[in-house]
């Protein structure tokens, strides 16, 4: 709880903004949170520009009010933070209040996953930042930068990834639908994560079907084993026999399903080289190393990622391999 003169202090401040002394009350904030910094009373320095920052960013300061929100950052990183719900919803609040043309945005958002990376326990970052930022992105057609998130942030994250590459593919020609579905697959295969990686194929392939009566469409269902077959879109079912035999760890499945599938696998960008790192992690098969994860999962997005995920190893229920050809 903050101090009575912080309380004091910062009810001051916030009216000079109300009023208008926008440069004023910027200026008095630094100095401000700087004394208190100084002191180490990180609480105090963290409610004064935590406050302010708000105040400017609602009253339309955007430079004034990110300049803020990088202090806010440095004083967790200062005073050794850790991402907490309470951590955590201060700097979601401020991202939601900066507008998407301010400058400051991006690197606030950047240097905000740096310190989760630095001071929480996942190193690409803490999920929860990752999925709202993620679905900040996606809300405004930034897709490029929303995938970098989504693929590291949370369970609810494979909904909003399926959907937001539904959409996109939209405005693609018919038979491109498998190629956008793959956009989340091998990512979260790459990580370790088959339970996202089944999750948005899941979502995907049923949006794909709801919305395309006319498609033709088979199903294999088992007591454990539910996969729609759609037999003009190779690639898709490629991707669902993929997960299923990675459950397995066969290598000459696997290699079968590449020989199998290759026409319909160079439609890919990348490919090749997301199947190699794949064959290793799921089935043992030594690759000589031409590129890094980092490096592949930031050829797949077209931009390399603001920090190398880590592998979770997150596994869906298992489920017998089964034949779709």
């Amino acid at each position: 709880m903050a101090s009575k003169n912080v309380e004091k202090t910062r009810a001051r401040l916030e009216k000079r903004i109300e009023e208008g002394a926008y440069y004023e009350a910027h200026q008095q904030l630094r100095v401000v949170s700087q004394r208190y910094i100084k002191a180490q009373d990180y609480e105090a320095a963290i409610d004064i520009l935590c406050s302010g920052a708000e105040a400017l960013l609602k009253a339309g300061q955007g430079g004034s009010g990110g300049d803020l929100c990088l202090m806010l950052v440095e004083v967790y990183k200062t005073g050794n933070v850790t991402p907490s719900a309470t951590s955590r919803a201060r700097l979601i609040q401020l991202i939601s209040l900066i507008s998407p043309e301010e400058p400051s945005r991006k690197r606030f958002i950047n240097e905000a996953i740096a310190w989760s990376s630095k001071h929480g326990e996942y190193p690409a970052g803490d999920p929860e930042l990752h999925h709202f930022i993620g679905k900040l992105f996606a809300q405004e057609d930034n897709t490029y930068e929303a995938e970098k998130h989504l693929v590291v942030g949370t369970k609810e994250s494979a909904e909003v990834f399926a959907d937001m590459l539904y959409e996109w593919y939209t405005e693609d020609e018919p038979h491109t639908a498998p190629i956008y579905a793959a956009r989340a697959v091998f990512p979260y295969m790459l990580i370790g994560n088959l339970r996202d990686a089944t999750r948005s194929l899941t979502i995907f392939t049923r949006k794909l079907i709801e919305n395309n009566p006319s498609l033709a469409v088979q199903e294999v269902q088992t007591a454990s084993v539910d996969v729609k077959v759609i037999p003009s879109l190779p690639l898709l079912n490629f991707l669902n026999l993929l997960l299923l035999a990675c459950q397995t760890g066969e290598q000459d499945m696997f290699r079968t399903l590449k020989s199998h599938y290759s026409n319909s696998l160079k439609e890919v960008p990348h490919c090749g080289e997301a199947l190699a790192q794949i064959g290793e992690i799921y089935f043992g098969i030594q690759v000589p190393r031409t590129a890094s994860l980092f490096d592949m999962m930031g050829s797949m997005f077209g931009g390399a990622p603001n920090a190398a995920p880590q592998s979770r190893q997150i596994a869906p229920e298992q489920q017998p391999f089964v034949d779709l050809d």
